[in-house]
């Protein structure tokens, strides 16, 4: 791997400590047809709960569901916005997203770890009903902060 230059090291050590411990970030947004759709194109994932209205009517879901992934990608709007390198990700889903449901996602920096500079943060989802549907952990570097608390 070649050397950092000193100004990216010192941009990445002013972006961990401009994060702070308890400090949340929140991003909102309705899921469509057409965001399914793109997912679906893009992943490959043509799993019939997520774009077969047919079967989907058969299911205990009694319509389409998001796909995960999708649902869980809210967290990469937030650690877009941090710069953030995730190193370790993981879900747990809870309850299922249906296309036009409008899920709330709340990040919540739970530790760093100065020696590593790594953060470590919790993530919540809950739809417009206040249902939880996802949980998350994950990890990772922050280093280009873009995001206005």
């Amino acid at each position: 791997m070649p050397d950092i230059a000193p100004e990216f090291k010192e941009k990445l050590k002013n972006a961990f400590e401009q994060i702070q411990i308890g400090q949340q970030f929140t991003f909102r947004r309705t899921f469509t047809d057409g965001d399914v759709a793109l997912f679906c194109g893009v992943t490959g994932d043509y799993n019939p709960y997520h774009i077969d209205e047919s079967f989907a009517q058969e299911t205990w879901f009694g319509r389409r569901i998001v796909p995960g992934l999708l649902t869980g990608s809210l967290l990469t709007h937030i650690g877009g916005l941090l710069g953030f390198l995730a190193t370790e990700m993981h879900f747990y889903y809870l309850s299922p997203v249906y296309v036009g449901d409008t899920i709330t996602c709340i990040v919540t920096i739970a530790e760093k770890d100065p020696i590593a500079r790594r953060i470590h943060a919790s993530a919540t989802l809950f739809n417009q009903n206040n249902q939880e549907v996802l949980k998350a952990n994950f990890s990772g570097f922050p280093s280009n902060i873009r995001l206005a608390n």
